[in-house]
């Protein structure tokens, strides 16, 4: 079974929020750090549950607990970057480090992972960083049509989140090579709509026993419902560089979350469409055209502005409208990859990857 039939739907405030961010450890001359474990086990015991290792060891994942708010998600996020600095590494938030790197494929010894070892095989070759957002709801089917909905919004959320255009040293001419890498990987993919709260444990339960695997969780989708949280979880998204973008597309998933938990219809854009539009902002970044329905494709920058209008009131009612000036700077500065190639073309590659190292503090 999928593992989800025993749900937490409605346990925590709906619209509630979790952040987790996915970030490259780094050592001296800003070279990859493959020391996820120690890291892990010398964060203090007040923190260390919110700081996780991932199959990759020179990345780690720091996750908050249940947020009122995008302020409180802020704070707890600074506190455990705070930490992880603290007992040696520093920081680097990026979807893929830009560079050549002998320990990019260092991995992790845990039993959770053999199996995705054995499932992924070569295709485990660079530590890919994303951000996930969960939004808390109050049932199963409000989270089955909020799941079903966020789906056309991950092609503009990739385009605002496009946080790597370099991989390997080389400029791979797409704003996040890190969506390609992960492409590349079993059940990374937007899932189609379900019916309903039955359908999604019919199919996931179908997929497990394909897949071999032990439960949804390996059941690596763009944004599904997450029962054993009884959240709605966003993962799409390449990680920013600070905590303040971070929070601020966290605000930004949360408020369209809060948006479409009213909405008694939708526009049913097609998964190839979505699928379609996602490509082009992984491939052109706020240049890419998005679907904004199911008839119409805009650029994203456009599109960008317009969902900003329209979920301000809600962003505001949450206590997130302040976590959207980042969002704005975004649209006003460039996304992450324009920066990342800004530092590239005046400081080249070793001034790149300092760069980096300084955004993320």
């Amino acid at each position: 079974m999928s593992g989800a039939e025993e749900h937490r739907f409605g346990r925590s405030r709906p619209l509630s929020l979790g952040v987790e961010e996915e970030l490259l450890l780094i050592g001296p001359g800003n070279g990859l750090l493959p020391e996820a474990e120690r890291v892990q086990g010398e964060i203090g015991p007040l923190l260390r549950d919110g700081v996780t290792t991932e199959i990759f060891a020179a990345e780690i994942e720091l996750k908050t607990t249940v947020c009122e708010g995008p302020g409180e998600a802020l704070d707890q996020l600074g506190l455990l970057r705070e930490a992880v600095r603290g007992v040696g590494p520093r920081l680097m938030g990026s979807g893929l480090y830009p560079a050549e790197d002998p320990a990019a494929g260092a991995l992790v010894e845990k039993p959770r992972y053999e199996v995705v070892k054995e499932d992924l095989a070569g295709l485990l070759a660079t530590p890919p960083a994303g951000l996930h957002v969960h939004v808390g709801m109050p049932d199963p089917e409000t989270a089955i049509a909020v799941a079903n909905a966020m789906r056309a919004h991950l092609p503009l959320l990739g385009a605002l989140c496009a946080n790597s255009p370099f991989r390997e040293g080389e400029d791979s001419g797409l704003a996040s090579a890190r969506t390609a890498v992960v492409r590349s990987y079993p059940r990374f993919e937007v899932p189609r709509a379900f019916a309903d709260y039955e359908d999604f444990l019919r199919v996931a339960d179908q997929l497990i026993a394909a897949a071999g695997v032990a439960d949804y969780t390996y059941l690596w989708w763009d944004v599904r419902p997450h029962p054993r949280l009884g959240t709605v979880e966003v993962r799409g998204m390449d990680v920013q560089s600070t905590v303040a973008a971070n929070v601020g597309i966290a605000a930004l998933v949360q408020a369209l979350a809060a948006k479409e938990c009213e909405r008694s219809t939708r526009p049913q854009v097609a998964r190839e469409a979505i699928e379609e539009s996602y490509y082009q902002a992984e491939r052109h970044g706020l240049r890419a055209r998005v679907m904004v329905d199911d008839e119409t494709a805009m650029p994203a920058h456009l599109v960008a502005r317009r969902v900003l209008e329209e979920v301000r009131p809600y962003a505001r009612e949450l206590g997130g409208e302040d976590a959207l000036e980042e969002v704005e700077r975004i649209l006003s500065e460039g996304n992450g990859a324009d920066a990342q190639r800004r530092a590239f073309k005046s400081k080249g590659m070793e001034g790149l990857l300092a760069d980096l190292v300084e955004w993320t503090g």
